[in-house]
């Protein structure tokens, strides 16, 4: 029998018009407490302004909240995302570094629409900005917004398939903090670092070996097991990935948005029972 930790409906992945979803992070309480989450986590990317909004929305449907953002990281040559939950959203250091993270997403936007004027699409930057409530945190989602409202796609996934990806016309890579970096903001405002969907990444098995082994020394505790991306076999596999490195494991949707995300919101397995869910660690930082 799993542990009553386990069967918790936990859902410490989602993103609201902060950063790139496209509810509020009231509508994303609201949505979380009619699907049955008890315990919740409002992460957008890079960005902790939208978390005492989040805490007030939780608390008003009744939910315990954890504080929570997805941060953007180079690794091995790959973006790859590390969620920090509990910590202190007032803590000056960490709003300092998401605030330099941030920083160079709009000229890499600018480079994204360039790339797809020479192919014949033309506006995307202006028309990108139009699904952004937060001009610092312009994406490659909002793009893909703008060539589905402009009838380029049928869908976002479509989009990222022909335009946005590695070797597409529309592909800017960007250098993003260090997994060092994000750790060190994490734990040093009294949070736990946990890497979202490993499975996402493109690594080598020694590469994600790596990865693994380099977020554990910088002081990193946990992983996203069960996640919105993640198939069946691929929960089993990063369970045993948790007990090989010890690492806590998480749950969460990664949700954005009613039309766009397969993923709802609290709608997912339950963690497998022979795992230390992060929130049995997280205790004492539940609000």
């Amino acid at each position: 029998m799993p542990a009553p930790d386990s069967i918790l409906n936990a859902d410490l992945h989602c993103h609201s018009v902060v950063s790139d979803g496209t509810l509020t992070p009231e509508a994303l309480a609201e949505r979380a407490k009619t699907n049955g989450v008890e315990l919740w986590a409002l992460t957008d990317h890079d960005e902790i302004g939208g978390q005492h909004r989040a805490l007030a929305a939780a608390k008003a449907q009744g939910m315990r909240y954890l504080t929570g953002t997805e941060i953007s990281v180079t690794f091995a040559g790959e973006t790859v995302h590390i969620v920090g939950l509990g910590f202190d959203p007032d803590d000056a250091a960490m709003q300092q570094g998401l605030r330099a993270t941030r920083g160079g997403r709009e000229q890499r936007a600018m480079e994204m629409s360039n790339g797809l004027a020479k192919v014949g699409i033309k506006g995307a930057f202006e028309g990108a900005l139009k699904f952004v409530s937060n001009p610092e945190l312009i994406s490659r989602t909002h793009f893909a917004r703008f060539l589905v409202e402009s009838g380029v796609c049928r869908e976002t996934n479509e989009v990222f398939r022909k335009y946005l990806t590695e070797g597409k016309p529309g592909y800017v890579p960007h250098r993003w903090a260090s997994l060092r970096d994000a750790v060190t903001w994490i734990t040093s405002a009294k949070g736990m670092a946990i890497i979202a969907h490993p499975a996402r990444y493109k690594f080598t098995p020694n590469e994600e070996y790596a990865l693994f082994t380099e977020f554990k020394t910088h002081g990193g505790r946990g992983v996203e097991v069960v996640t919105g991306s993640h198939t069946a076999a691929e929960y089993l596999k990063y369970a045993e990935t948790a007990k090989e490195f010890d690492l806590a494991a998480s749950r969460g949707s990664d949700f954005h948005s009613p039309e766009e995300s397969r993923t709802d919101l609290g709608s997912l397995p339950f963690l497998p029972g022979n795992l230390t869910p992060v929130w049995e660690l997280l205790a004492d930082r539940i609000q």
